[in-house]
């Protein structure tokens, strides 16, 4: 469990919230709105109305005590790059700052941010991916050049070995598990054999599975 700290309680602020809740962990949540304020109190341990542009409110809220501090502020970049460079030199171990444009990402990386999101460009490229070919089921970043892909499996895969099909070496693709309706298996050896109706989670070089999978 962790204490965290989430300023900004938009649409975008409320859904960390909630999930953040169900992960079991210490939320403080800030705003300016009361109203949005009151909205997340089922969701949080703690909430306060005030404007995180100013520095002795933020230092009140004991900003070093806090494992993760995020900035999900909407509408204002002004008062997302301030609030995000107070907290840094408030102490704050970590800030995660959301950004709405490329130029955003950028500012909050250079005035404090540690991490930063980008919800609408992040959802439009998983959803473009996932979405626009019938072999994908899922799919998740894990760097600039490497995704994890829930891939249907290849009809002339079915029915024979991993070890057979020699998939690491020929294809440059690892295995991370076999998925068939609702079991997911991770325990995968040369000798598991790959059955109609599963999918596999495949790990590697985007560039390689997109032109092995043809996607």
């Amino acid at each position: 469990m962790k204490n965290i700290l989430l300023i900004g309680l938009g649409r975008f602020g409320k859904h960390i919230a909630m999930q953040l809740n169900e992960m079991g962990h210490e939320i403080m949540a800030v705003d300016i709105n009361e109203e949005r304020v009151n909205r997340i109190l089922p969701f949080v341990t703690n909430a306060q109305i005030g404007d995180s542009t100013d520095a002795s409110f933020l230092e009140s809220l004991g900003i070093g005590n806090f494992d993760i501090c995020f900035v999900t502020i909407g509408g204002s970049f002004q008062n997302s790059l301030e609030t995000t460079s107070l907290l840094k030199e408030l102490g704050a171990n970590l800030v995660i700052s959301r950004a709405e444009r490329d130029v955003q990402e950028k500012f909050l990386l250079r005035n404090g941010a540690d991490r930063v999101v980008y919800p609408e460009k992040q959802v439009a490229k998983w959803a473009s991916i996932r979405y626009a070919d019938d072999h994908i089921l899922d799919y998740m970043e894990v760097d600039a050049s490497h995704a994890i892909f829930e891939v249907a499996i290849p009809d002339e895969w079915i029915g024979r070995s991993v070890g057979e099909l020699d998939i690491r070496r020929r294809y440059n693709i690892n295995i991370l598990a076999v998925k068939k309706e609702r079991e997911v298996s991770v325990t995968i050896s040369v000798n598991t054999v790959l059955e109609a109706d599963s999918t596999l989670l495949v790990l590697g070089d985007y560039k390689a599975i997109q032109k092995f999978f043809h996607i």
